[in-house]
Parts: C-alpha cells; sequence; structure tokens
C-alpha cells in the first residue's frame, strides 16, 4: 500500500446512552401492568421499556432516573427519550422531562491493515495497555477526551466514553 494513497475510514456510531429525568416518583407495577413492551424487574426494581422507532431500550427507577440505550445518534437519543417521557405521560404519571444528558458513545471503525500490537503498546506506553491472556486488544485512553480505544490486530477499533459536555 502506498504511503501517498488516502483511504476514507468510515467509523459508525453504533450506540448513544443517554439519561433524563422525570422530576416525578414512578409506580413501576403500574408502569408493567398498563404499559407496553414492558419488562418488570421487581428485584432489582427497575422496569426496561422498549420502543420500536426509535430503537432504543429504556431503564427506568421509581425515583423518575431514566437511562435510554440503543439509539444511533444524539438527536434520536433525544427523541427517544422524549416519545418515553410521553408514554408515561400517557398513563397518568406528572412527567416533566429534564437533565438530559448524553453519558456515552460507542463506534466503531475497521483500519485497512492490521496492527501489530506489542509494538503498538511499546511506542505508546503511558495512554496503551495490553495484557494479551486477559483480552486481545490494546486498551488507548485520551485523558482529553474522556475517551477509550480497543484496539484488535485485525484493525478493528471500538471507541468509547466520546462526550461532547
Amino acid at each position: 500500500m502506498d504511503a501517498d494513497s488516502d483511504v476514507a475510514l468510515d467509523i459508525l456510531i453504533t450506540n448513544v446512552v443517554c439519561v433524563f429525568r422525570t422530576r416525578c416518583h414512578l409506580n413501576l407495577r403500574k408502569i408493567a401492568l398498563e404499559g407496553a413492551n414492558v419488562i418488570y424487574k421487581r428485584d432489582v426494581g427497575k422496569v426496561l421499556m422498549k420502543l420500536r422507532k426509535p430503537r432504543i431500550t429504556a431503564t427506568i427507577w421509581s425515583s423518575g432516573k431514566i437511562i435510554c440505550t440503543g439509539a444511533t445518534s444524539e438527536e434520536e437519543a433525544k427523541f427517544g427519550a422524549r416519545r418515553l417521557a410521553r408514554s408515561l405521560q400517557k398513563l397518568g404519571f406528572q412527567v416533566i422531562f429534564t437533565d438530559f444528558k448524553v453519558v456515552n458513545v460507542l463506534a466503531v471503525c475497521n483500519m485497512p491493515f492490521e496492527i501489530r500490537l506489542p509494538e503498538f503498546t511499546k511506542n505508546n506506553r503511558p495512554h496503551a495497555s495490553y495484557e494479551p491472556e486477559l483480552h486481545p486488544a490494546v486498551c488507548y485512553r485520551i485523558k482529553s477526551l474522556r475517551a477509550t480505544l480497543q484496539i484488535f490486530s485485525t484493525g478493528s477499533i471500538t471507541v468509547t466514553g466520546i462526550l461532547w459536555y
């Protein structure tokens, strides 16, 4: 492969995790009995609610804190969170949509070449750690972005923890 050739990399966002509050107490039993696409985890004290469009899964606690996972963009995450709040309003709760925050983003990228992990780790020692007995990837931490990259020998890279706020 030439050093002059430019290769476009496709970085694909696969998961956006967001949190918001409802500013009201939620009766989990009522949500489980009257809500749609709901799984009640009574032993843990939470309800899982799934939306089809956008395709997200929400973890709902009785305190009113809700975590949404599965969106593929920040806009989709906010839209799904607002839809979820609206469905809780329709169940009779006095929901006020507040404190929305994106807390994690997961993205994947494939490099067009393989990566020699021991050499890469040796050259990037303070930021990179490689324990082949524990995990098949190099863990590369970027403190300024609060991001962690999992770099595999096949050239596959997984980026987690990117925050815009």
